[in-house]
């Protein structure tokens, strides 16, 4: 049976490190909004109205339809590691997170954690696919086949004019968010970030860190997103990221990652050695110094520089060195000194380092 204590002791599958072009596509991830006919939008309801909506796709969602071992979480019941826990497995947003007993909502999770399903969030259901590595396409295969079961039971606000009908009018039409996590180290070290940011704003997409709107790119890991949904179709939104968007931004960080390696061999192998050194014989560990130093960690390994750990095993680091995995894996709650003295000997053992 999956719990979130299991969560615990491994990462997501979107952290495995697979997948096309997966040393710098960490995932790929295809969310919709959908809202239910004849209830308001989540912030113009109220509690009873959140309630009943909640009872509906609750009943659809644990029936079996599309998934025989879901995890339902009531987040009015969860405590607020809990919530946190999966804030940081990127299957609730922070938003989410938020709020007491009087905001009715959950989450829905499958056991290999490719799909969660917000209920409640901004808009009554948030359906999300996550994949490691560059696979939108199955991505998009699968949350279409996740909106075909819900709609033959669920009546979804829907305008012959607009199309679905979402809180927010930036979702309005398709409903379709479309994101990449890209790892761009190189790109950080030679200056050169300011290439995607341009880029991005010239398609008019979002550029967010790791935990989505509102986070800064730490550990050199930004996430890509469209802004936009209305007046185009799913499968054009979906062209400009798979024959575009990323390509192009692929492209950049392959050639800085190409220059490092002919023009500043020696700076590249301090930057990669130094982050080994530090975290095999640190005691005490920050988590944004932590998501610095894995990334380096990680460029090393992918340029072959580094070959005492391995790509899944870093990845995995990036997710249980933050704070609600921690305190989840020693079982007790810590303060932040502690937290930093227990992330510090959590990594030496990953690394094999005593």
């Amino acid at each position: 049976m999956m719990n979130l204590e299991r969560m615990t002791q491994h990462a997501g599958e979107w952290l495995r490190g697979a997948g096309p072009h997966s040393e710098i596509v960490i995932s790929s991830r295809v969310r919709l909004a959908r809202n239910l006919a004849g209830y308001p939008f989540v912030g113009r309801s109220n509690r009873r109205q959140r309630a009943e909506a909640l009872a509906r796709c609750r009943e659809e969602l644990v029936s079996g339809r599309i998934g025989s071992d879901l995890l339902w979480v009531d987040l009015c019941e969860s405590n607020e590691l809990d919530k946190q826990l999966l804030v940081e497995r990127q299957l609730i947003s922070r938003q989410h997170a938020k709020g007491g007993r009087e905001n009715p909502r959950a989450v829905a999770i499958d056991a290999d954690e490719t799909f969660a399903i917000m209920v409640n969030e901004e808009d009554h259901l948030r359906i999300q696919v996550l994949r490691s590595g560059m696979q939108l396409g199955p991505a998009f295969d699968q949350i279409n086949s996740l909106d075909d079961s819900l709609e033959e039971k669920l009546d979804m606000a829907f305008s012959p004019r607009w199309g679905y009908l979402t809180a927010c009018p930036t979702n309005l039409g398709t409903g379709i968010r479309i994101s990449v996590m890209l790892h761009l180290p190189a790109l950080r070290l030679t200056g050169e970030i300011e290439k995607v940011r341009r880029a991005a704003r010239d398609m008019h997409l979002a550029v967010r860190g790791l935990f989505g709107e509102g986070s800064e790119a730490q550990g050199d890991l930004f996430q890509i997103s469209n802004q936009t949904t209305l007046g185009r179709s799913e499968q054009e939104i979906l062209a400009d990221f798979q024959h575009a968007v990323v390509p192009q931004i692929i492209a950049y960080e392959q050639q800085a990652r190409q220059a490092l390696l002919r023009q500043r061999p020696a700076q590249l192998d301090d930057k990669v050695w130094r982050a080994w050194a530090i975290l095999t014989n640190a005691r005490v560990l920050a988590t944004d110094e932590v998501l610095t130093l894995l990334s380096h960690l990680r460029l090393g390994v992918n340029l072959g520089r580094i070959d005492t750990v391995d790509i899944r095993t870093i990845n995995e680091m990036f997710l249980l060195t933050q704070p609600a995995h921690l305190q989840k894996l020693t079982g007790c709650q810590m303060d932040p000194a502690t937290r930093r003295e227990a992330r510090a000997s959590l990594i030496r053992q990953r690394l094999g380092v005593r």
